[in-house]
């Protein structure tokens, strides 16, 4: 076990960052009111950890809204990468090209956000449009929905010209790698170009404030997937869902310590070579980083 061993170098792959409402506003059908995490505060909490990359990943209550996000990624420059969401039937052809110089490479599809209307049974529309959207193989599709949601999409997912990402562990539910669910979508983890973010294991697990990883799930997909699968803290840690009382009312985030949630992740690894991989090399082939030393 790794313990308290840091990973310099390391990213992290699934952060929001969030700033005043009056510079930037929430969407009007949001489920509560964010309150203000902003990037220093995240940088003073990941950086003495030897976390010095970040994937910022477009939150629910700003909508289609990406301003937020791309100012924090012209803030952070080379250690920055981006998953915008967009409205894929009103986007302008050129726009993602430009999110592109700006350091975005990902496209998010939400179907896991109360928040957000959607129909389940077309996810496989809503993903075949994204992936059509995606303006080249540096990019990618991540989806955050539930086990069923993604099942019910194999077929589109197996069939993507671009990485798919699933978030949080892919979201199992009650669902063990040996049930029937399960091993259907262990089988879809084996495709080459669908990755996983093993992240926010409170997400996942009776416990809602859970900072250790899921054991079956972990060992499962790293032993299917090793080189697709990244770690990310969900920082600063959605309020939960007895606290989100509507756009009316902030609603606080969980209470978890940054370097516990890591350490207990490093923890659960067998060995430094395989973290490296985790926290450096697969994020830098995923967002396109430069390359960098790790120890």
């Amino acid at each position: 076990m790794l313990g308290d061993k840091r990973v310099s170098g390391a990213c992290d792959c699934h952060v929001h960052v969030v700033d005043p409402t009056d510079r930037f506003p929430q969407s009007a059908a949001r489920s509560y009111t964010a309150d203000i995490a902003p990037l220093d505060s995240l940088r003073a909490f990941a950086e003495p950890a030897g976390v010095s990359r970040f994937v910022i990943v477009q939150a629910s209550f700003y909508g289609t809204d990406n301003s937020c996000l791309l100012e924090a990624l012209g803030r952070l420059g080379e250690n920055g990468r981006g998953v915008v969401a967009v409205d894929l039937n009103a986007m302008p052809p050129a726009l993602l090209e430009q999110y592109e110089q700006r350091g975005v490479r990902g496209l998010r599809v939400n179907l896991y956000s109360k928040s957000l209307a959607f129909a389940a049974e077309r996810i496989g529309d809503l993903l075949a449009a994204a992936i059509e959207k995606t303006p080249s193989q540096g990019w990618h599709v991540e989806i955050i929905a539930p086990i069923s949601l993604l099942l019910s999409a194999a077929s589109t997912i197996a069939e993507s010209r671009v990485p798919v990402v699933l978030d949080h562990y892919a979201l199992p539910a009650g669902a063990s790698p040996d049930s029937p669910e399960g091993q259907r979508l262990l089988d879809l983890v084996a495709l080459p170009h669908v990755w996983v973010k093993l992240t926010a294991p409170y997400r996942i697990v009776a416990d809602p404030w859970a900072t250790h990883p899921p054991t079956g799930w972990l060992s499962a997909l790293l032993r299917t997937a090793p080189d697709r699968c990244v770690w990310g803290s969900d920082w600063p840690h959605t309020p939960l869902d007895r606290d989100q009382k509507g756009p009316s009312e902030s609603a606080p985030y969980r209470r978890i310590r940054y370097e516990r949630l890591l350490g207990d992740f490093l923890a659960a690894l067998p060995n430094q070579a395989l973290a490296a991989r985790i926290l450096v090399d697969n994020p830098a082939r995923l967002y396109g980083f430069p390359p960098t030393d790790c120890s």
